[in-house]
């Protein structure tokens, strides 16, 4: 089992709690497991990415090669559309439909869906708006985190066992809240298969 997976956003969507959960699951779960971050000034809405790698044997590099990931997910349209580059022919994008619009020049939505719709293999969502159905609209990103679970290599209890580990201390409450969210793109995902 090896999983090499981007992870795109902008800063403060959430892309490190990601990348915090899937790591907690796949070191409960007794995996190998390696992760780069970029940050680029992400308390200022900039890019931030990473890449974190999963296996069931040892991994030597925390950088995905150009067209080896096989998933990139991404909380935000155009952050997704950066890395493309990453994806291996057949890996598949998961992105959120909603748009951060932090530069003057973001490109109209339209255009946008018509590129991301021409990508082969993809789960496009609105994260935010099944978040807040959840009850909890500040959990996009672990929506967007269950809608990846089918193609992680590890189960749906394997993430919630990582959100107990890193939400724990929190309380219950955060806890079912966000394993709730989890659920929920989860659920969205397996209606598109």
């Amino acid at each position: 089992m090896k999983t090499d997976i981007i992870l795109a956003g902008v800063g403060g969507q959430g892309i490190l709690t990601i990348a915090a959960t899937i790591g907690m699951a796949a070191v409960n779960k007794n995996l190998y497991l390696k992760q780069s971050e970029v940050h680029g000034m992400s308390q200022r809405g900039g890019d931030v990415q990473s890449h974190l790698r999963i296996s069931d044997t040892p991994i030597y590099s925390d950088l995905i090669p150009k067209g080896c990931a096989d998933i990139i997910l991404s909380v935000e349209p155009m952050e997704g559309l950066r890395y493309l580059s990453y994806l291996k022919q057949n890996g598949y994008l998961i992105t959120n439909s909603v748009p951060f619009n932090n530069i003057p020049d973001y490109p109209e939505m339209k255009e946008l869906m018509k590129v991301l719709e021409g990508i082969p293999r993809k789960i496009i969502l609105d994260a935010d708006s099944i978040a807040k159905d959840t009850g909890n609209a500040r959990a996009s990103n672990i929506v967007m985190l269950g809608a990846a679970v089918p193609f992680l290599g590890m189960s749906l209890e394997d993430l919630e066992g990582g959100i107990k580990s890193l939400f724990g201390r929190k309380g219950e409450e955060i806890v079912e809240l966000n394993i709730k969210a989890l659920r929920a793109g989860y659920e969205f995902t397996k209606s598109k298969m």
